[in-house]
């Protein structure tokens, strides 16, 4: 029996759907509590897939960081299990079908927002790296940091410019897809900058080039804050572009993971290998607070 298409199929399809959306909303709720901040924000027409986008990136990373290593199995078998999610992952964009509750949400939103395969498949040779490399050199961490991290801001993207009726110029869009890349780059970033030691003693990983995480100086450390400082101003330029519907839970993010880097700034380098730095619960509130009237652009194409 083929199966029917996300767009062609009935109440029982709809069920199925709504229950699939419902896990992938329990998988943020449990793994990530900032995300879940800055996603409530979200106009409620793209709060969903959005977090059925980040479930299936929170489900690839559990295999190569997480449970599946937990679970004592080896490397090999991880890397069939992810190339296994990746074939499923295809194949639900395509069909409109999967078994499995978190690739079938997120392919439904995929399809409905217009993208596939050219977007997934860097984000899990991304995670396929994870797998084997262990150290970056300049030329693997751009690719590493585009699959992972820049991919996934595309993503997001494309489900915030379906919701608006207006119609964005091909300028626009470019300026729009590089404030999402280098949002999401500047977020893996500050990402690896805080789980340097977790990444160092639990995984044998170093991520930036030619650094040694064990010695990381200040300089080495403020010239990589500087890289992200001029991502995030990069993405802060590019917020007012976007739809209200996703405006304030980007700028949101953005302010966020800028809080994150100073206080990163402030923290001696050595520290990082011992502390884990994090936004306190009421300065993430202010923070919330404080982008809820981030302006629309004065073209009007952001509101």
């Amino acid at each position: 029996m083929t199966a029917k298409r996300i767009d062609d199929g009935g109440p029982r399809l709809a069920l199925y759907g709504a229950v699939a959306d419902e896990a992938a909303s329990l998988v943020i709720r449990r793994y990530s509590t900032s995300f879940g901040l800055a996603a409530r924000l979200l106009g409620p027409s793209v709060r969903q897939p959005v977090q059925n986008i980040y479930a299936l990136v929170r489900v690839a990373d559990e295999i190569v960081d997480g449970g599946a290593d937990e679970a004592g199995l080896d490397p090999t078998i991880a890397a069939r299990l992810l190339d296994e999610l990746e074939q499923e992952t295809e194949r639900a964009m395509q069909e409109g079908y999967s078994s499995n509750l978190v690739v079938h949400a997120f392919a439904g939103s995929a399809r409905a927002a217009g993208f596939g395969a050219e977007l997934t498949r860097p984000f899990f040779a991304s995670m396929r790296m994870d797998l084997s490399a262990t150290q970056h050199d300049q030329a693997s961490f751009e690719t590493y940091i585009y699959g992972s991290a820049e991919v996934v801001g595309l993503m997001c993207l494309r489900v915030f410019v379906r919701d608006t009726e207006r119609v964005y110029s091909d300028a626009q869009l470019a300026t729009l897809e590089s404030g999402a890349r280098a949002l999401g780059s500047a977020f893996q970033k500050v990402n690896f900058l805080r789980d340097l030691a977790a990444d160092l003693t639990a995984l044998g990983r170093s991520y930036f080039p030619g650094v040694d995480p064990a010695s990381l100086s200040d300089a080495q450390k403020n010239a990589l804050l500087d890289d992200i400082d001029r991502e995030l101003a990069l993405a802060a330029a590019t917020v007012p572009l976007l739809p209200k519907s996703s405006r304030r839970a980007v700028a949101t993010a953005q302010r966020l993971f800028a809080e994150l880097a100073k206080r990163l700034r402030a923290l001696p380098a050595a520290s990082l290998l011992t502390t884990r730095v994090r936004v306190p619960d009421p300065a993430k509130l202010r923070i919330a607070v404080g982008a809820w009237n981030t302006p629309a652009d004065t073209t009007g194409i952001g509101r």
